[in-house]
């Protein structure tokens, strides 16, 4: 192309970083050169193991969970008969948000967006016949994290099982709640606390579980740049550490159980380079500003998803295309586990057909690309080692801001990341109405749909109210004086700033619900109510 008949300016990645037209042994300095090391040691640029998928493929994750129990654990025996590895379990917005499935605030978004939680009786449906002892869960969940993880290590001792050799993870970060997703109950610091708590009751009670997610995931959808979510999602893992750290814990112990979730959009070099730059960026504050010294405890460990913004209803069948280059950009980014989003996400929940289809996408990524012989095979290519180089200084210009504000708390209260995104968002949706960027099927290349082409899965109002009636008959058979009994001692322990956990475990035991606990916890801590100036 005649460099006369293009501006410079079209040729720019999400983060507005400048593409050159090609790239030359001069744009790879002697200091990147020194970075990159070999996979497994410091600073991990090349990946966190030294053997990576030539050791052991990535955890293969499909993300489910709507209307009941019952339901989801079918979906589950399903994946795992396909060939998951690992399940992630997606809850319906009430138990998000410490409700029961009874409760007036939650009418009409019972088991829609994911499976309703309520009682440990939940729990155990959802949960029957899985081996627990051997497969790996996720569940993406903040607000109130420990009680569904007190859910799970209740029923697994239940079925003598010890904790001590579950595996999984809690999304658990509160943070990025405030600052991108909005499913949070109490202010951010006694928010800090319970996390706090779950991190000292994990690393000595369920050594396996990482007990929190620092997720980009949810910023990247709404609306921020690779730059912004690496910059954000790495702020907000300094802040939890720094909480952990002041209480005492252990930085060389709790750190290693710490895990991250990005993001994976579709400029393919620029997400690689992302995960490249985040791995190394992480060692190095970990090293240098919290003397870790197990390096165990700098390895920035992660699970990617595919890109849900990305996903059209239109032409919703080119959504496979986008999920693949996604997926392959996550692997040869380095990822631990990954899940591929489901071509019909943007019309409903995900069909078993499509679900199916999303997975074999990371198997034949797995199985037959020939990605995974070879470990980072882009490390030395000019172009990304660049763009790992300017995402790296990019994030740390934001990191620094920060700090310099008075951290994120203070910035989230300010309203100052919010509307960083924000201005993101706005910049994508004009690129957008002027075709700046093309979005096949949507802005260019379009057709006119026919009704009826993709099936979509809708979840029966039916399902609701057997829910409800299950978790009212649940409530009757149960001794109240001892419910009211965990829920004054939950009261206690928040007030006196005392390890929740271990109550939650016992008061799920003894039947007290999902909302009861919520709510002991709200009578002492409150709600959070957004004010946010610009």
């Amino acid at each position: 192309m005649d460099k006369k008949k293009y501006r410079k300016d079209e040729f720019v990645t999400s983060s507005q970083i400048e593409l050159k037209d090609y790239y030359t042994q001069q744009d790879v300095s002697s200091e990147i050169q020194q970075k990159l090391s070999t996979p497994g040691q410091f600073p991990f640029t090349r990946g966190v193991q030294e053997t990576m998928y030539k050791g052991r493929l990535w955890t293969m994750r499909q993300y489910a969970g709507f209307g009941s129990a019952k339901e989801s654990n079918e979906r589950y025996k399903l994946l795992l008969d396909k060939g998951t590895t690992g399940l992630s379990v997606a809850f319906d917005l009430p138990t998000q948000m410490g409700y029961d499935s009874d409760h007036i605030m939650s009418t009409g978004e019972v088991g829609k967006v994911g499976v309703a939680i309520s009682s440990i009786a939940d729990m155990e449906v959802l949960l029957n016949e899985l081996p627990l002892e051997k497969i790996s869960t996720s569940m993406t969940i903040n607000s109130t994290a420990g009680i569904l993880l007190a859910f799970y290590i209740a029923v697994a001792e239940n079925r003598g099982i010890d904790k001590k050799v579950l595996r999984g993870t809690i999304q658990n970060d509160l943070l990025k709640e405030y600052i991108a997703r909005g499913t949070y109950i109490y202010p951010p610091k006694p928010s800090m606390q319970v996390i706090t708590n779950i991190f000292e009751y994990c690393t000595n009670e369920v050594p396996l579980w990482n007990t929190i997610s620092i997720s980009g995931y949810h910023i990247r959808e709404a609306g921020s740049t690779a730059v912004q979510e690496v910059a954000f999602t790495l702020a907000n893992a300094i802040t939890y550490v720094q909480s952990a750290v002041d209480q005492g814990l252990d930085v060389n112990k709790f750190a290693k159980r710490l895990s991250f979730f990005f993001n994976v959009h579709n400029n393919f070099f620029e997400e690689i380079a992302k995960f490249r730059a985040a791995r190394r960026m992480w060692a190095h504050i970990m090293k240098d500003r919290f003397g870790v010294t197990d390096e165990k405890a700098l390895k920035l460990r992660f699970h990617s998803q595919t890109a849900g913004v990305t996903l059209t209803a239109q032409q919703p069948e080119n959504n496979i295309a986008r999920v693949s280059l996604q997926a392959l950009a996550s692997v040869l980014g380095g990822t631990q586990s990954l899940h591929t989003n489901s071509m019909d996400e943007a019309l409903g929940l995900p069909t078993e057909k499509a679900a199916t289809i999303a997975l074999r996408t990371q198997q034949i990524i797995a199985h037959e690309s020939g990605v995974t012989d070879t470990i980072d095979p882009l490390a030395g290519s000019y172009f990304v080692e660049n763009l790992t180089d300017e995402i790296e200084k990019l994030a740390y210009d934001y990191i620094n801001r920060i700090k310099d504000m008075g951290g994120v708390i203070a910035c989230i209260e300010k309203g100052w990341i919010q509307n960083e995104i924000q201005n993101s968002a706005y910049q994508q949706q004009l690129n957008l109405e002027s075709k700046k960027d093309i979005i096949v099927g949507v802005n260019q290349f379009t057709q006119t749909e026919k009704k009826g082409d993709v099936e979509v899965l809708k979840v029966s109002e039916a399902t609701a109210r057997e829910q409800i009636s299950r978790l009212k008959t649940f409530k009757k058979d149960r001794d109240l004086d001892v419910v009211k009994s965990y829920c004054e001692k939950i009261c206690n322990a928040a007030e006196s700033k005392e390890n929740l956990m271990p109550l939650f475990v016992e008061a799920v035991k003894n039947k007290v619900t999902l909302g009861e606990i919520s709510d002991s916890l709200r009578k002492v801590f409150g709600q959070y109510r957004e004010s946010v100036k610009f």
